[in-house]
């Protein structure tokens, strides 16, 4: 039976790790970090996770802004408020809460940030900063699956992970990332041939595809670390990619869902805006 990796207690380890930092930041005089999260439109479920980030934010000491927009406003108003932040001294992070509504363009909105104020490290350069393998910041939810693989004290040097999910959002910089700690990695997909095959000689399985228990818990190799990245409502009950009963008899650790990436992606959004606040202070000292 796998061990739980607990995200909750993971992300809540990171958030009084942050708040502690801070205090001993503004403690000397330095200013506090500041994030800013731009949401267009209503959509529900942005307005909870948008929520949760400025709560969080402000609970470990950060300067946290919003600003909404309504989803009629024009693409130019969104870069106008995008760039106006990109000047702002006292601000290290600009979020676009994604998906944008229809008639937006996302990539237009995501290069138009400042690349060291994208702490969703999802700007082109950022993006190539991490398929380089040179400093950058990198994407939320990618470095959250990294540290919980790191909880288990399961280096991924040598082992052979499959990461079923292509977006540039989770599957193709997680692995990068992998790749980056010398593990062999097969980026599958959902139209993957023999997705059973490629899943069942893995010792680390990445399940960001979206699609509610594609990835089923008898392909699991013995022994496996299985991250599962899916959120998917079914029925009224959020379950992930992964088949989590069957996966969790045969894994040797498993993230729940929810509970395990989850919680970790804000916090892991945090951090980048520290990191994000101190790479720019050294900047502007020539440092």
């Amino acid at each position: 039976m796998a061990a739980i990796i607990d995200g909750k207690a993971e992300a809540t380890a990171i958030r009084e790790s942050l708040a502690e930092r801070i205090r001993a930041r503004t403690a000397t005089g330095a200013r506090a970090p500041g994030l800013v999260t731009i949401l267009v439109g209503e959509d529900p479920a942005s307005q909870v996770y948008v929520g949760r980030k400025q709560r969080e934010s402000k609970e470990v000491g950060m300067l946290s802004e919003l600003v909404t927009l309504p989803a009629n406003s024009p693409q130019s108003e969104l870069i106008a408020c995008i760039e106006s932040y990109n000047a702002r001294m006292d601000i290290d992070g600009i979020l676009v809460q994604l998906p944008l509504p229809k008639g937006f363009d996302e990539a237009a909105a995501i290069t138009a940030i400042d690349p060291s104020k994208d702490v969703d490290g999802l700007h082109p350069l950022n993006q190539g900063a991490l398929f380089t393998g040179s400093p950058g910041i990198r994407p939320c939810t990618p470095i959250s699956c990294m540290h919980l693989i790191g909880t288990t004290g399961v280096d991924p040097h040598g082992l052979h992970a499959v990461v079923v999910g292509r977006s540039a959002l989770v599957g193709k910089p997680v692995a990068m990332l992998l790749l980056e700690r010398d593990a062999t990695v097969v980026l599958c997909h959902s139209r993957t041939s023999d997705l059973r095959a490629q899943v069942g000689a893995a010792d680390i399985v990445v399940a960001a595809c979206g699609v509610p228990e594609l990835v089923q818990g008898e392909w699991i190799k013995e022994g496996a670390v299985v991250i599962d990245v899916g959120i998917n409502r079914v029925n009224g009950k959020l379950i992930g990619d992964v088949e989590f009963a069957e996966a969790e008899k045969r894994a040797a650790y498993i993230t729940p869902v929810p509970g395990g990436v989850g919680p970790m992606t804000v916090a892991m959004l945090l951090e980048n805006t520290l990191a994000a606040c101190v790479a720019r202070e050294r900047a502007q000292e020539g440092v």
